[in-house]
């Protein structure tokens, strides 16, 4: 990835904010929009922050048009997700199973991820090899799933998986120099991960900060050859 004059973030979570500081250290004179729900907690006066409305198409829309009003953008990274929240846990068996939060989950996990890609491809830079990832998940293999559960969550990723290869073939008809990938991060300190830390081991717990800087090292490496696929946070490919 050559050095991204213009970037866009979507979603201000841990990971979000995380990989706004760092790229604003990397990229000083770089361009960088944030978008997400509410308001990232930063002090960083040179990072533009926006608030988005993911259940609103237009919202979307919105942003990215914002995002390429200067110039086409060169990074594109979406850091939306859900796991939990006070009403959702993962299902452990078939009897937890829930359209509700079948619907929840894929909307977040996938629909929205989607709706982002639809308006924020078209608008990559054709002329600097531009980059768009997605915060995806080891879970979401189905050659690694050995251990069964989480059915909404494992789904929903792998339904992201298939959106960003489709995409990827796509782009690249009209942007042959784009990357479009999918991001493990690993296991990060954050409200997603909280209640599923115990069984996690120490120098497997990553803080945001540390998964960010490898996930960018990642994308650094990467060519157009291997556009489609996802990626861990040591560079190794998560099959599907």
């Amino acid at each position: 990835m050559l050095k991204p004059e213009n970037i866009a973030i979507i979603g201000g979570g841990a990971i979000g904010a995380a990989f706004s500081k760092e790229l604003i250290i990397k990229y000083p004179d770089s361009k960088i929009n944030i978008f997400s729900r509410k308001p990232v907690n930063s002090s960083i006066n040179s990072i533009s922050q926006h608030l988005i409305d993911y259940n609103d198409t237009s919202s979307i829309h919105s942003a990215a048009e914002l995002a390429s009003s200067e110039r086409p953008l060169d990074l594109v990274l979406v850091a939306t997700g859900i796991l939990h929240d006070e009403h959702l846990r993962p299902e452990k068996s078939l009897r937890d199973l829930s359209s509700q939060n079948f619907e929840t989950v894929f909307k977040v996990n996938t629909i929205v991820p989607a709706l982002i890609a639809k308006y924020f491809l078209p608008i990559l830079s054709r002329n600097t090899g531009s980059v768009f990832a997605a915060l995806s998940a080891r879970v979401g293999s189905i050659s690694d799933n050995q251990l069964g559960g989480w059915y909404a969550y494992r789904a929903s990723k792998s339904a992201l998986n298939m959106i960003i290869k489709s995409a990827s073939i796509e782009v690249a008809r009209k942007n042959p120099q784009a990357i479009v990938v999918g991001l493990h991060p690993g296991t990060v300190d954050s409200n997603l991960s909280k209640p599923f830390q115990h069984n996690v081991d120490a120098n497997k717990l990553f803080t945001p900060e540390f998964a960010v800087q490898k996930m960018l090292l990642v994308l650094d490496s990467l060519t157009s050859s291997q556009t489609g696929k996802c990626f861990a946070w040591d560079g190794s490919e998560i099959l599907p």
